[in-house]
């Protein structure tokens, strides 16, 4: 009994250690960066948390404008847990996406946190006061509105009494008036403009203490400076899509050319009181990666042939058609199918070094020979399979999403954006796009276990 007590208290604390005890109140809302290679971006709204809740955030007090778009609003651009930069709203609008739906946009200052760390650098040093260096020699004292005083070197001679000039008697003439000196050019004092800001604070709405913010907390950014190029820009922030194994013989010139020209999606959180962010990468081997690869590939397989309506090879039925064609002597392996565009994405969600894997691929099926009809190999496959390794190594499959071109109006394509704590408890969430044949939506998922639980879930065409 103790050794039991003792493991649950051990499993606990590493789970107090893995996550960040700051926990956001809220309100903390969600949206995706889209950050186009010439340094302009974008910002789709996607959910809010208020009070445990979550929101729509396109939706959330759209009077006129969401909440989430408020002016001056600022953004943390996260990739995998790692900040990227700060993004500003300025203002909001409307555009129309698949099947004439409309959707708010935010609009806004983009700054990279490579942009922000040179600018902090490239602050002036406080000077150093007059007399306290000592080439500059002793202080010297001058006098307001009089004429320079002497060198040093060559100080006044003192004035004594005997050379005091005498007093000039009073004149009954009029003393003519010193001549004014000229103003000096510069802006207005403070006393003066402070009527302008009055009467600009009198015409300002008064100001709702209850108002929910969603600042992040950190220092007001500055406009986009123009001492780098988009290019370059573009070039430190890498791109969320990875080039396929199919890709990787081209040129390098072809290939870096493509990636110029993509536009990347970065989520982004606002949250005036949440956490510091913390990566969710988890970091493997090539063989530790290429061993996971074949795995998970082994699995999406299963899961296409289960879809396209042939037997998978771990089944009982492919198993005992597998034994009675062996002892005819045409013994015969399953289909594998043709995957293309294969993307393995390794995330550390909880901090406890047990791995959440992704895979998305798209699958043909190959047609089998001597045969007039193989099923479904005409169609292609879109597969989604999200799987979590214990400390055996052993894999958990936690979602399979597969579907085809003629069939997305009862089975979304999901597309993975990234790994995204979204309820500001210090543990990823799995943010994906869902795309049907009415439109595109996001839906927040959270890893337990072996399952995948929606803690959002749009709805396409809205």
């Amino acid at each position: 009994m103790g050794i039991l007590v003792l493991g649950v208290f051990l499993q606990t604390a590493l789970a107090q250690v893995g996550r960040n005890s700051k926990v956001s109140k809220g309100p903390r809302a969600l949206g995706l960066l889209e950050l186009a290679p010439n340094g302009k971006a974008h910002l789709i709204p996607i959910t809010i948390l208020i009070d445990g809740r979550y929101f729509d955030a396109g939706a959330y007090k759209a009077a006129p404008v969401p909440m989430a778009l408020w002016s001056e609003t600022v953004y943390e651009a996260v990739r995998t847990g790692v900040s990227q930069g700060l993004f500003t709203v300025t203002g909001a609008l409307q555009r129309k996406g698949a099947n004439d739906a409309t959707e708010w946009l935010g609009e806004g200052t983009w700054q990279s946190e490579e942009s922000l760390k040179a600018k902090a650098a490239k602050k002036p040093e406080a000077s150093e006061p007059r007399g306290m260096n000592p080439d500059e020699g002793p202080p010297v004292l001058r006098r307001a509105g009089g004429a320079k005083s002497q060198s040093p070197e060559a100080p006044a001679a003192p004035v004594t009494p005997a050379q005091t000039p005498p007093v000039a008697p009073p004149s009954t003439a009029p003393v003519a008036a010193p001549q004014a000196a000229p103003a000096p050019a510069s802006t207005p004092s403070p006393a003066a403009a402070l009527p302008q800001e009055e009467k600009a604070q009198e015409e300002q709405p008064p100001e709702d203490k209850d108002r929910p913010t969603l600042k992040r907390g950190k220092p007001k950014p500055a406009p986009v400076t123009r001492e780098e190029s988009p290019a370059a820009a573009s070039a430190k922030v890498p791109s969320t899509k990875t080039v396929p194994p199919s890709a990787a013989a081209k040129s390098a010139s072809s290939s870096t050319s493509s990636a110029a020209d993509q536009v990347q999606l970065i989520p982004a959180i606002s949250d005036s009181g949440g956490p510091d962010p913390l990566p969710y990468t988890y970091s493997l081997k090539p063989e530790e990666e290429e061993g996971l690869r074949k795995k998970m590939l082994a699995m999406a397989a299963d899961e296409v042939r289960a879809h396209a309506g042939q037997p998978a090879a771990s089944t009982g039925a492919s198993t005992a058609r597998a034994s009675s064609q062996r002892s005819k002597g045409a013994a015969r392996k399953p289909v594998q199918p043709d995957f293309q565009d294969v993307q393995l994405r390794v995330f550390d969600l909880a901090n406890m070094n047990e791995p959440e894997l992704v895979l998305t691929a798209s699958a043909r099926m190959p047609a089998v020979p001597n045969e007039k009809e193989s099923a479904g190999s005409g169609l292609q496959y879109m597969v989604t399979l999200v799987a979590r390794q214990d400390v055996n190594g052993e894999l958990h499959k936690a979602l399979a999403n597969v579907t085809d071109i003629q069939h997305l109006d009862v089975l979304p394509r999901l597309e993975l954006i990234d790994a995204v704590d979204a309820d500001g408890d210090g543990r990823g969430e799995l943010l994906f796009r869902e795309v049907t044949d009415a439109g595109s939506a996001f839906v927040v998922y959270r890893v337990i276990g072996d399952r995948l639980y929606p803690l959002f879930q749009g709805t396409p065409g809205k």
